[in-house]
């Protein structure tokens, strides 16, 4: 009998290997660093959030006043009467940052749909980079404090970092197909882990100068590497003269080539089969849909919705995972910035890990279930984490695995699954604007959770920050659970199928 077209497709480490060239390499590790470099300024930001405060309060300790003359320098650098109030303020920064950062992805990539994304995306580091640099060192140098100019300026950040995620996975949606995504992509979304790590380190070794430095650091070395992105990044493969996803797509079409989309047309009903973003000319050049008719994409608005609830706790543990080890535990501020770097190694080791999984069943939302169902568990674990270093870097690293890692995949693998599925075949340029959509949907859920954190930790404590983070965690699972039920349903026919060709 002859066997069901989803039951002979290929395996999908076959089309990885036989695609794979030093061009798809050099791509990899351009997009992986560039992005690395934006999340190191970022994460500076959060690193060094206790010797801000005790710029902005009165301290008869700050390091960063001289020696000669510490009552009057104190006395200027007085914004806030006391910790608590300076805590909420960069709560407010955290939440500024990410409300222009989600409005900018939203611009951001129907922006990178339309131009170079090379230049978008070098021009973004560059410009951010000066920013950081403006930010956190030269006020500290100039002694020039200023609650108005740090909202501005920390506004500015978030449209400018903005351009770095769509761009970064558009271009490697142009680059990999759906062979072996899931993994490609969960090893590729390490860069956030990755910049965050890196973030921690430079600024755990500058700070004893001062936090002024911890910036200047981040911001030369992500100003050097948008330089090196301008002159070396290669955003497709027909600048090379290789052919494009969509070209091999067609051409293994009977075959049903593994670098098909996960999300093609036999997980959408047959009602929508008829339907086609693109226009029907003749035209080889791929246009770019709209924001709208990106929105309308089969599983676009239920992917952004849960992750807006899941990067709320995933940037929660990357803006105030060291302000609550030194606020709750005590711990130097320094040990708190590297204790903190067992959340991202967790994250990286899940994005890898839960990414393969899902290209050996090719779906992903019950992979996701199935992983925050566990996170719940560990994040109630680690809300009773002993005063001992070495078990709350265990148990943060389990947390870091069952949350980061399905953050990771959504915002990158399924993102790109998403930008490319059939009804969209053939327009590259659809990944940004559908990134831009789902990790922007994904950052104001973020940024009104940093203020709400704030405000909880304030009022209630932290016990019932990790209360709220179980909430959003378990409203994840909620609003994908249509895509979850589907999936479980169509493994279960898959595997009915198989049999029946035995």
């Amino acid at each position: 009998m002859a066997v069901p077209g989803i039951l002979r497709r290929q395996p999908a480490n076959r089309g990885l290997v036989s695609h794979c060239t030093h061009h798809h390499i050099v791509v990899f590790l351009l997009t992986f660093f560039s992005y690395s470099l934006l999340h190191a300024s970022r994460k500076t930001f959060s690193n060094v959030k206790v010797s801000i405060s005790n710029q902005w309060t009165p301290f008869c300790l700050n390091s960063t006043a001289p020696e000669l003359q510490p009552y009057e320098l104190w006395n200027s650098s007085h914004l806030f009467p006391n910790a608590e109030e300076a805590t909420l303020f960069l709560g407010t920064l955290d939440t500024i940052f990410l409300f222009s950062y989600a409005v900018g992805l939203f611009v951001s990539g129907i922006v990178g749909d339309r131009l170079n994304l090379r230049w978008v995306l070098s021009f973004g580091m560059c410009s951010s980079a000066l920013v950081v640099f403006s930010f956190g060192t030269l006020t500290e140098w100039l002694h020039f404090y200023n609650k108005w100019f740090y909202c501005c300026l920390w506004v500015v950040n978030g449209l400018l970092q903005s351009t770095g995620w769509p761009c970064v996975v558009a271009v490697m949606g142009n680059w990999f197909g759906k062979a072996g995504r899931g993994f490609v992509f969960g090893l590729w979304s390490a860069c956030a882990s990755v910049g965050n790590i890196l973030g921690a380190f430079l600024a755990s070794c500058v700070l004893k100068y001062g936090y002024e430095y911890a910036f200047l650091v981040t911001a030369s070395v992500q100003f050097a590497g948008g330089v090196i992105v301008f002159f070396g990044l290669l955003t497709s493969p027909k600048e090379v003269g290789l052919p494009e996803l969509g070209a091999d797509e067609d051409e293994a079409s009977v075959e049903e080539d593994a670098n098909r989309p996960l999300m093609s047309s036999d997980d959408v009903d047959d009602d929508d089969r008829n339907y086609s973003i693109q226009a029907a000319d003749n035209d080889n050049e791929p246009r770019a849909i709209g924001f709208f008719q990106a929105c309308c994409l089969p599983g676009v608005i239920l992917y952004s919705l849960a992750y807006a609830c899941l990067k709320l706790v995933n940037y929660s543990f990357f803006f105030w995972l060291p302000f609550y080890l030194s606020n709750n535990f005590g711990w130097k501020e320094a040990e708190a910035d590297q204790l903190s770097i067992w959340y991202d190694v967790g994250g990286i080791i899940g994005g890898t890990i839960q990414g393969l999984i899902s290209d050996v069943l090719q779906k992903r939302a019950p992979v996701l279930a199935v992983s925050l169902l566990f996170a719940v568990g560990s994040l109630f674990g680690y809300s009773r984490s002993p005063n001992s270093k070495p078990i709350n870097a265990v148990i943060m690293a389990i947390t870091g695995f069952f949350i980061g890692g399905p953050s990771n995949m959504i915002s990158s693998a399924i993102s790109a699954d998403l930008g490319r599925q059939d009804l969209v075949r053939g327009s590259s340029e659809a990944l940004a604007t559908v990134t831009g959509i789902v990790d922007g949907t994904g950052s104001i859920g973020a940024a009104v959770g940093q203020y709400l954190v704030s405000l909880i930790q304030e009022n209630l404590g932290w016990m019932w920050v990790f209360y709220f983070f179980i909430l959003m965690t378990s409203s994840t699972v909620l609003f994908i659970s249509p895509l979850i039920v589907r999936e479980v349903r169509m493994l279960l026919h898959e595997r009915r199928l198989r049999m029946l060709a035995e």
